[in-house]
C-alpha cells in the first residue's frame, strides 16, 4: 500500500496533514477525491496552482501577527492572564514543553501527561495515525480542570462582540479543537489510563469586543468528535479506492497539467460551494462542476438525487423531457416551482 501511496505522489515529498486539515476532512466526507490526494500526502495547493487554477487560503499577515500577539499577551509571565481568564489555581503548575525537536516534544508530552502534575500544559506535541501516517499535533494548550479532567483549551484571534461570534469560524475552531481532543484520548489509552478523563468540552479564548482583552467560552465538541472518527475510519480504508484506480496512475507534479488533469478525472469529485472555503483544489472541482447540480450546493443536489444536469432539470421543468421512474417526484417538484415562478412574474 505505502508504495502504491509513492506512485501516486510521484516525485514530492509527501505533505502531512494538520489539525486544519484533518479538521477539513469533515465538511465533504462523500469527496473520493479529497480522500485519495490526502491519503497519498499530495500538495493539493501546489497541484491545482500547476493545473490553472490556483486558490486563495491561509490568513493573511496582520491576521496571523495579531493572533500571535494575542497569544504571546495570554501567556506572558507562566499565562498570567490566561489563568484569570480560565479561573484557575495560581498555586498550580506551569509547565512549557518547547524543545527543539518533535520527538523531544512529543517525548515530553507523554511524560507530563502520563504524570498529571501541571495544571497548564503549554507547546504540547500530541499524534494521531490518519490514514498510517503519524500526523504531528499542536494544541495552543492544554489544561487540568474542572477536578482533574484534561480540557483543551483553543485560542484565537476573531472577535465575540456581544456574547456572539462568526458561526463559521466557531465552527471551525471547534473542529479542530476535537481533532487534539481525539488525539489526548488516544494518547491516554495508549499509556492504559482512562480516556474519558479528557473532557468533551473544550475552552474557546478569544478577544472580547475588538479589544485584546480575552474571554473564554465552552465549546461541546461530542458531535465533531463522532464526526472525525468516522471520516478517519472512512480514510483507514481508502485502500479499497485506491486499488479501484488505473495501474500506473499518477499526480505527480512533473506531469504536464493536461495529463494531471486527466488523472483527476479517473477520481470522482463531490464538490459543492463550502469546498471553496475548506479545500485547495475546490476552483478547479467548481470549474470541473460547471452545469451539474452540485455547483448549486448539497441541498438541491439532494433535492434532485439522480438528476445531475442543469439542463435535464430545466427540461424535466417544463415538460420538453419525460422523467424516468426514478425522477418522477423531482420532476414533479420541478413543474410545480416553474409554475409559481411564471404565476409570481406575471
Amino acid at each position: 500500500m505505502e508504495s502504491r501511496l509513492d506512485q501516486l505522489r510521484g516525485s514530492g515529498r509527501a505533505k502531512r496533514h494538520n489539525a486544519r486539515t484533518i479538521a477539513a476532512l469533515t465538511g465533504n466526507p462523500g469527496c473520493n477525491r479529497r480522500a485519495v490526494l490526502d491519503a497519498a500526502g499530495i500538495d493539493k495547493q501546489r497541484l491545482a496552482e500547476h493545473i490553472g487554477f490556483p486558490g486563495s487560503f491561509g490568513q493573511s499577515r496582520f491576521a496571523l501577527s495579531r493572533g500571535n500577539a494575542f497569544e504571546a499577551m495570554l501567556k506572558a509571565d507562566d499565562c498570567a492572564v490566561l489563568r484569570e481568564v480560565l479561573a484557575a489555581d495560581a498555586a498550580l503548575d506551569y509547565q512549557d514543553l518547547a524543545a527543539d525537536t518533535l520527538s523531544d516534544r512529543h517525548e515530553q508530552t507523554v511524560k507530563t501527561l502520563a504524570d498529571a502534575r501541571s495544571a497548564l500544559i503549554d507547546h504540547p506535541l500530541l499524534t494521531l495515525d490518519v490514514a498510517g501516517q503519524t500526523v504531528y499535533l499542536e494544541p495552543d494548550l492544554i489544561a487540568y480542570a474542572h477536578h482533574g479532567r484534561l480540557q483543551v483549551v483553543e485560542i484565537k484571534s476573531f472577535a465575540i462582540v456581544d456574547g456572539q461570534a462568526d458561526s463559521a469560524k466557531v465552527s471551525a475552531a471547534a473542529v479542530q479543537a476535537a481533532v487534539y481532543v481525539l488525539a489526548l484520548r488516544d494518547l491516554l489509552e495508549r499509556l492504559g489510563q482512562d480516556p474519558s478523563t479528557v473532557s468533551h468540552e473544550v475552552v474557546l479564548v478569544c478577544p472580547a469586543d475588538f479589544s485584546f482583552s480575552p474571554t473564554a467560552v465552552v465549546l461541546d465538541v461530542r458531535k465533531q468528535l463522532s464526526t472525525l472518527r468516522r471520516q478517519l475510519s472512512r480514510l483507514a480504508s481508502v485502500t479499497d479506492l485506491i486499488d479501484a484506480l488505473p495501474a500506473g496512475l499518477t499526480f505527480d507534479l512533473a506531469l504536464d497539467p493536461e495529463e494531471l488533469v486527466t488523472a483527476l478525472g479517473h477520481v470522482a469529485a463531490r464538490y459543492a460551494p463550502e469546498c471553496l472555503s475548506a479545500c485547495e483544489l475546490s476552483v478547479y472541482c467548481r470549474n470541473e462542476a460547471s452545469g451539474s447540480t452540485a455547483a448549486l450546493g448539497r441541498t438541491v443536489r439532494e433535492a434532485l438525487g439522480g438528476i445531475d444536469s442543469v439542463d435535464e432539470v430545466l427540461a424535466l421543468a417544463d415538460g420538453s423531457r419525460e422523467p424516468a421512474e426514478d425522477q418522477a417526484e423531482a420532476a414533479a417538484m420541478l413543474r410545480a416551482a416553474l409554475r409559481l415562478r411564471t404565476e409570481a412574474l406575471s
